[in-house]
């Protein structure tokens, strides 16, 4: 089939370099003229595509980056992979329509399109079908068709593979729904049909959300048992060993990236607009997680100040800028706005991060995390521990260190 994946971020090029290596022809499709120069030139920016997959399916002609939309004429299907953020609490579906905009214009009869950007309940069928049909001037479910099927990257993840995680699949109707699967089967090992688009959407948003609140839950918990003088991660480890009605989750500085920090506020959002009522534990969990990065910063303070040494002109180390561990990812991520609050209070802050290319810029000064960086900080911060770290010099050559992952220990070191 003739493919287009619209967006060749984090979620679309995998599922396009994936497509093209299953045997079908790939117009991988954004509006970013330098992202699409850098895919045509065989450069991955994604963790989970190898650069030398990119070339493999460039070579072949499997797979080509395009950047005008005209281009797109004939396809037989479409994935719209467009970002959906959050401005000021309310759902940006300002790409999502520009795309359905721009697809409308090239539909045929036929075709299908589907949809993975994250969403709330009923986009599909309310925002995406009108927009489909007004500049197609095509029919739903007669002419074309459509569905919904919510992307599950898991960036980094050693055991949950792209094709290896099961995809749920849904479609407008039958006949939508028998293509849609029939499409994805190809490409993933399980795939899990739904009834409807809107019922996919909420799937989605319930994955999110039931991660965010149980580690919102967590790290709250980590602020209170702290002042109880008992050891959370002790207990977590102990809770464990219980073998049914409990799943691990631990602290840290708070959750970032594209989807944990924004997915559930769709669904919040959507709630309250539909029904006037608030989710509150949605709300909650939203409020401890953007609190999380100053409960850290304040863990420093205090530990510089029970060593006499003001925060003022004090030199910090923070270690893994990424908002998730071994990701390469800096998005929304919670280790930015330590460094952030730190340097407002007049700390000299710098940052190691080794998953990141060394052109990359951060928020602060980048240094590597060498023996004489982690002995000349007057704090070092564990925000995120890649397996790039060497923990045991760090731990040796620390004056002191506020471990957010647990993984030191000594007279050095705090725990979060």
């Amino acid at each position: 089939m003739q493919i287009v994946v619209a967006g060749q971020g984090y979620v679309g090029l995998p599922l396009a370099v994936r497509a093209a290596e299953v045997g079908h022809r790939v117009v991988g499709y954004d509006v970013d003229p330098h992202r699409v120069q850098q895919l045509a030139a065989g450069e991955s920016y994604v963790e989970d595509v190898a650069s030398y997959r990119l070339r493999t399916v460039l070579r072949s002609r499997a797979y080509s980056a395009i950047a005008d939309a005209a281009a797109l004429a004939g396809y037989d299907l479409a994935v719209i992979t467009v970002p959906t953020p959050l401005t000021d609490g309310v759902p940006d579906l300002t790409y999502i329509e520009a795309c359905a905009r721009t697809l409308g214009e090239h539909l045929r009869p036929g075709a299908t399109v589907v949809l993975e950007s994250t969403t709330y309940p009923g986009t599909t069928e309310e925002l995406l079908l009108p927009i489909l049909e007004e500049t197609s001037g095509l029919k739903a479910g007669v002419d074309f068709h459509a569905g919904y099927s919510p992307e599950r990257i898991a960036p980094g993840s050693p055991r949950w593979g792209f094709e290896k995680t099961p995809k749920l699949v849904s479609g407008i109707d039958a006949a939508s729904l028998e293509v849609i699967k029939g499409f994805y089967d190809g490409i993933f090992h399980t795939t899990v049909p739904v009834s409807t688009p809107a019922v996919a959407e909420l799937a989605k948003l319930v994955e999110n959300t039931y991660r965010l609140v149980n580690i919102s839950m967590i790290n709250e918990l980590a602020t209170l048992t702290d002042r109880l003088g008992v050891n959370i991660w002790e207990a977590i480890d102990a809770a464990g060993t219980k073998p049914f009605g409990f799943t691990r989750f631990t602290p840290g500085p708070g959750v970032g990236g594209h989807c944990l920090p924004v997915d559930p506020l769709f669904l919040a959002w959507k709630i309250r607009d539909e029904t006037g009522v608030p989710f509150r534990f949605v709300e909650l969990a939203d409020d401890v997680n953007r609190h999380m990065p100053g409960y850290v910063t304040q863990r420093v303070v205090d530990g510089l100040g029970r060593r006499g040494i003001a925060i003022g002109g004090a030199r910090v180390l923070l270690l893994g800028m990424t908002y998730k561990i071994n990701a390469t990812d800096l998005r929304n991520s919670p280790s930015d706005r330590v460094a952030e609050l730190l340097t407002g209070l007049g700390a000299d802050v710098r940052g190691a991060e080794p998953n990141i290319p060394d052109d990359a810029d951060l928020t602060v000064q980048r240094v590597d995390a060498t023996p004489e960086e982690v002995a000349a900080a007057d704090a070092v911060v564990l925000l995120m521990d890649h397996a790039r770290f060497d923990l045991p010099m760090i731990q040796q050559h620390a004056a002191w260190a506020l471990d957010c992952r647990n993984r030191m220990s000594g007279a050095n070191v705090e725990v979060l």
